[in-house]
């Protein structure tokens, strides 16, 4: 786990030092936007509703649109004005029951963790938490913004758990008729509650929508139902990208020089394609060229065996010469 904030809780006189660490995460299944032809992925642009022309990331501005369908264009200089904060503290209100606290106004957990120097006042907030059974009500400034929080202890750790705004909160804008209820109905419901009593083990619940989903991928790609795009082929994609940059590189220059494009890429590509298992096209084909050039090493033995017969020819051109200087010094004694 990764830290994402650090600060200190404060309350009283006492300050706790703390790190911050997201207590949740999201393993809700998510599919991707795919064209159904060829599993190439959809993109989307960013076009103005009015030129329909695309637009930069440095020409979008925040705009704030009104009850009556109009833009307010808001500058940096606009949201520079509006109020925010950088406090690195956690500052309990007050201490309040926990059935006062609406579950439906509960948003983010986090986990807090103490500061070696704060593991003493960490200990102390915990336990007085637990011996008050109350939830402590915070203001804490989280990404630049000042929200409303609540602590409380879960295994031993102190959670801190975000809420949201009483006016987030909908009111439903229907009523509910149920009519009589009789006697005997609600004998049956209570029937019927204390037959399901039990308590709450999250274990035993699974997700099986995850699960089918894995389990059905799993079978198409078993029953080899796959689109091989781009993107999944990175043994051979790559070289053939780079092999097009390089052959348009190639045609560019000889077009310079009036000559035409070269063919070699395009035997390299075929090949890369019928075999990307292994080293890459590019790479084989340098290593054959290499193996072709170099002339196949000796042994040591036959090394050995050349040497030898070097020194033997060598002295019997020796002998040869020795011979041949002899004869020519008795012709000579033979004329005088």
């Amino acid at each position: 786990m990764r830290a994402i904030w650090k600060g200190a809780v404060s309350f009283g006189l006492v300050s706790v030092p703390v790190k911050l660490y997201a207590a949740t995460e999201s393993h809700d299944v998510s599919f991707r936007q795919v064209h159904a032809k060829d599993g190439g992925r959809i993109k989307y642009q960013r076009v103005c509703s009015i030129d329909g022309e695309e637009i930069a990331y440095a020409d979008i501005a925040k705009g704030y649109e009104t009850e009556d369908g109009e833009m307010v264009i808001l500058t940096d200089e606009d949201m520079e004005q509006l109020p925010s904060t950088s406090s690195r503290e956690i500052a309990v209100e007050k201490f309040v029951p926990a059935e006062q606290i609406d579950p439906m106004l509960l948003e983010k957990s986090y986990y807090l963790e103490p500061e070696k120097s704060g593991a003493k006042p960490y200990g102390l907030l915990r336990q007085a938490l637990i011996d008050a059974d109350r939830m402590a009500v915070v203001t804490v400034a989280l990404r630049q913004r000042t929200t409303v929080a609540v602590l409380r202890v879960k295994d031993d750790v102190i959670v801190l758990q975000t809420m949201m705004w009483p006016d987030e909160v909908r009111t439903p804008d229907f009523s509910v008729e149920v009519g009589d209820v009789k006697d005997a109905e609600v004998k049956m419901a209570h029937m019927l509650v204390e037959t399901l009593t039990g308590d709450f083990d999250p274990s035993e619940f699974e997700d099986d929508y995850a699960e089918a989903v894995e389990t059905l991928v799993k079978t198409k790609i078993e029953g080899g139902e796959l689109k091989r795009t781009p993107t999944s082929t990175k043994s051979s994609g790559e070289v053939v990208d780079l092999l097009a940059a390089l052959q348009r590189s190639v045609d560019a220059a000889k077009q310079g020089r009036g000559e035409t494009g070269s063919e070699i890429f395009e035997d390299v590509e075929d090949e890369a394609e019928e075999k990307p298992a292994g080293k890459s096209a590019a790479k084989r084909i340098t290593t054959k060229k290499a193996a072709t050039k170099k002339a196949p090493a000796k042994s040591a033995a036959a090394k050995k065996t050349t040497t030898k017969k070097a020194a033997a020819k060598k002295a019997t051109t020796k002998k040869a010469a020795a011979k041949k200087t002899g004869t020519r010094k008795v012709a000579a004694r033979k004329a005088s």
